[in-house]
């Protein structure tokens, strides 16, 4: 039986262009590098002949000389795999070919495809885009080159100052560092020596590679964060927006989708998913965003498609604003409190600069900033002192190598591996060495046949604890290693599973064959750490009692938020340094909590118009506890957009009250009034004058304040109203009904409830079915002679992909399968998918940060 396994498709499609991976140097951008890694596909690159994969936003003239297979002449072919825009990668693609002037051949794999390129604001290419920049980029490599050949004939200045004149629109250039590695005396023979190389001409090939996603699970996948998907605008500023990172709010008026660069790339890259993975796709949608890639996809559909022997496949499509809830929630996932826990990569480069040029964007082309999916698991914890010691032995020997392989040449690139080699003998620091043994999640790696991630993925916290401790027993006994621990069922303490980790890492063999169960337990006592472990808990009890007090009534709901805001008090920095903690929940935590409550508060006390479900001294309470929490933390305002240039004076003015508050009370006495200074109290301009003006300003200072919050309840409003607003919810009966295992019905993710209907072939208002090629043609024609079809249902199909627009988070995930356990139909195959995996802190990012329209 066919079984259905984003993993081994994305596999397959690697196989596939196995002949162009063949002695080539493979580069990869940010959000390949993120892909390919939960993939598990390194391994295949050298099975299919690859010299070396690369990094290409920092990629460096050795890496023409790694090769893993052991040749020592220099490449002839380079590959480059992108999941950006081409016109992104155009500087380092540019800079790769610059770096090895013996290639002759460059291949590349976008995920973009030519009519996505094309559809997008901040693209100078049309819709033959590979052709055009195939033409392109060997114009620009030629001109490169002939500047290079004749700076070193007629200089020797190893610095070109000028930059790369580009006529195109769109198309990042170099700065002065980057080029000047062209021209430097150590690449003047490189360029010498390979003039006949050159003489040929460069051959580039520009090819569609659509299988570049993130797999948790083989069920369960999200876009990679650095990719042009994940970051491409899903709506434009206006009243119905809340961030462009999240679908509008859908009021029944779908767009075309023609101003919303993330409709079309999502479409399109889910259209070439379901195409490679031989699927044939019956399209729901729920939203209206979701309605406009429904239609965008239907039409890219063709007879020919529909006519082929493909698996018939029920799409789900489903907007992320119409259930801001489940995100941002701390429910109890296992996979949501370790991933929470653990620290993230930096944002690429590419990422970062298309970010700081959109000041010049077409409107339309904002870029949306997502956490980095690739999160690193500490390790030094279970590495003892000697294993440290030996790591540093083999840091020096690096160096001594590096120093000693080509100590004449000047060449730059060798200087700074031995910079990087000095820094890091310089840094001997546990931060050093938790950079150095850092671990990561692989989704296709597994124990014996146990994939990790997949049987963690429907767990809850404690549950997944167990589980993990089951595993470590397990291989423990398996190596035949034998630990004095004393486990107790049902539960798990950070203390046992510390012991197991550092018994099953005692030898580097067993380190390097349980690297996958150690670094899953290695991100489980993370979780399991008394900082997280107690916030986490923290945040569950305040979400419980904002369910309660929103059951009751509007004065306990505000009352409960206000409670929260002001204990926010008294967690943040002081100075930059952490106060002594009484409480749990940050400044930006009761933020986001607030933004719970007001939902809550429009789900339970609707309201006519854009007014507020509370009362105007329920809201003024509320509203004065958050200027109070600013005013005593303002150090913790930089990624709030509503105090967006007011940080620094709030900073500066909590300061010197801070100094007034610290001055003792000077006592007066009577030897003070002076029979000389009476004459002075008149004198009030010099006496008062720059006590007056900073009074003033410090009044001044709070106003300002109390309209930035003024207007931050004003966008709390539509938080209020989403359910009002958004027509699918508002029509939908999701609000009544049981499910089961003891949870009502209400308490589930809309997600959840979708499923749970579908699957039961109930009735859904506000799902919208998208007919195929054949569907219409019996519409218009066949149907006039009794032939019509059946009103199609989304349980029709064996093979559900379900895919939110805007991301998604493991506890609806879970929440999902759960959906379709309970219906009792095991045929069916279901498999999950996102723009991005979200957690709380992306959501207040999203919704009140820097990627907020607020």
């Amino acid at each position: 039986m066919y079984v259905i396994d984003v993993i081994k498709s994305a596999i397959d499609a690697i196989h596939q262009i196995s002949e162009s991976l063949e002695g080539a140097t493979i580069y990869l951008d940010a959000g390949c590098t993120e892909s390919f890694q939960l993939l598990g596909a390194f391994p295949l690159f050298l099975e299919h002949g690859a010299r070396a994969v690369c990094c290409l936003e920092n990629l460096s003239s050795l890496d023409m000389v790694a090769d893993w297979n052991g040749t020592t002449d220099p490449a002839k072919k380079i590959v480059v795999m992108t999941s950006s825009l081409l016109s992104d990668t155009h500087r380092y693609t540019l800079r790769c070919l610059s770096l090895n002037p013996s290639v002759q051949c460059c291949s590349i794999f976008t995920s973009i495809s030519e009519i996505g390129h094309s559809a997008y604001p901040d693209s100078p290419l049309g819709p033959d885009a590979y052709r055009e920049y195939e033409t392109l980029l060997i114009q620009d490599y030629e001109e490169l080159v002939n500047k290079c050949k004749t700076k070193l004939e007629h200089s020797d200045e190893r610095n070109i100052t000028e930059k790369l004149d580009t006529a195109d629109e769109g198309w990042a250039t170099f700065d002065e560092k980057e080029i000047s590695h062209t021209t430097s005396p150590s690449s003047r023979g490189v360029y010498d020596d390979n003039s006949n190389e050159r003489e040929q001409k460069l051959v580039v090939s520009v090819q569609h590679f659509p299988m570049i996603f993130c797999p948790m699970t083989p069920k369960f996948f999200v876009l990679p964060s650095g990719g042009s998907v994940a970051q491409a605008s899903l709506s434009t500023e206006h009243e119905d927006s809340l961030s462009p990172g999240l679908p509008p709010v859908s009021t029944g008026m779908a767009s075309d989708g023609e101003d919303v660069p993330g409709a079309t790339l999502t479409a399109h890259f889910l259209y070439y998913l379901a195409s490679k993975m031989d699927l044939k796709l019956e399209i729901f949608s729920f939203g209206d965003l979701s309605k406009t890639v429904g239609r965008m996809m239907t039409d890219m559909s063709s007879l020919y498609d529909v006519g082929r022997r493909k698996r018939s496949a029920g799409l789900l499509l489903i907007d992320r604003t119409l259930d801001l809830l489940t995100p941002s929630r701390h429910g109890d996932s296992f996979f949501d409190r370790v991933f929470s826990a653990l620290p993230r990569k930096e944002r690429s480069p590419i990422s970062t600069h298309a970010r700081t040029s959109q000041a010049q964007a077409k409107p339309g082309s904002t870029r949306i900033q997502r956490a980095p999916l690739d999160v690193r698991i500490p390790l030094d914890n279970v590495i003892n002192k000697d294993s440290r010691a030996e790591n540093f032995r083999l840091l020096e020997g690096i160096e001594a190598a590096l120093c000693g392989w080509n100590s004449s040449s000047p060449d730059s690139k060798i200087k700074d591996l031995i910079n990087l080699s000095s820094r890091i003998q310089e840094e001997k620091s546990s931060n050093s060495v938790k950079e150095l043994l850092d671990g990561s999640f692989i989704a296709a790696e597994n124990f014996r046949g146990t994939p990790y991630l997949e049987a963690v993925l429907d767990r809850r916290m404690k549950d997944g604890a167990v589980l993990v401790r089951k595993w470590l027993q397990e291989t423990l006994r398996k190596e035949d290693i034998s630990v004095n621990v004393k486990s107790r069922p049902g539960s798990v303490t950070m203390s046992e599973l510390e012991t197991m980790i550092k018994a099953l890492a005692s030898t580097d063999s067993s380190l390097l064959k349980n690297k996958a169960i150690i670094q899953l337990a290695a991100a489980t006592l993370a979780a399991l750490d008394d900082i997280h472990r107690d916030k986490w808990e923290a945040f569950i009890s305040a979400e419980k009692m904002l369910h309660v007090s929103a059951s009751d009534t509007s004065q306990s709901l505000a009352a409960q938020i206000g409670d929260l805001i002001n204990k926010s008090i008294f967690t943040g920095l002081q100075d930059g340094k952490q106060k002594s903690s009484q409480g749990l929940i940050s400044f930006q935590d009761a933020l986001l909590l607030t933004v719970i409550g007001y939902i809550l508060a429009g789900e339970n006390f609707p309201t006519t118009g854009s007014t507020s479900p509370f009362s105007w001294q329920e809201e003024q309470l509320m509203k004065e506890a958050i200027v109070d929490a600013i005013i005593e933390n303002p150090w913790l305002l930089e990624n709030l957009n509503f105090v967006q240039g007011l940080s620094e004076e709030l900073v500066a003015y909590k300061s010197k009250t801070s100094l007034q508050e610290k001055e003792p009370a000077k006592e007066l006495d009577v030897d003070d009034f002076d029979d000389d200074e009476w004459g002075n109290w008149g004198d009030e301009d010099a006496d008062g004058a720059s006590n007056k003006d900073q009074g003033f300003n410090d009044m001044q200072l709070k106003l300002q304040l109390r309209d930035r919050v003024d207007n931050l309840f004003k966008f709390f409003f539509k938080f209020s109203g989403l359910k009002k607003r958004n027509v699918p919810l508002r029509d939908g009966p999701f609000s009544s009904e049981l499910g089961f295992g003891g949870d009502s019905f209400e308490s589930k993710g809309l997600l959840y409830k979708l499923l749970f209907r579908a699957l039961g072939k109930y009735d859904i208002p506000g799902l919208e079915h998208h007919s195929s090629a054949v569907g219409r043609l019996f519409k218009s024609g066949f149907g006039r002679f009794g032939l019509g079809q059946a009103k199609p249902s989304l349980a029709d199909h064996n093979v559900i992909l379900v895919f939110v627009i805007g991301g998604t988070n493991g506890l609806e995930v879970r929440e999902a399968f759960e959906a379709l356990s309970e219906s009792g139909r095991p045929d069916i195959e279901l498999v999950v998918g996102g723009t991005t995996l979200l957690n709380p802190d992306n959501m207040l990012e999203l919704l009140l940060g820097k990627s907020s329209y607020f």
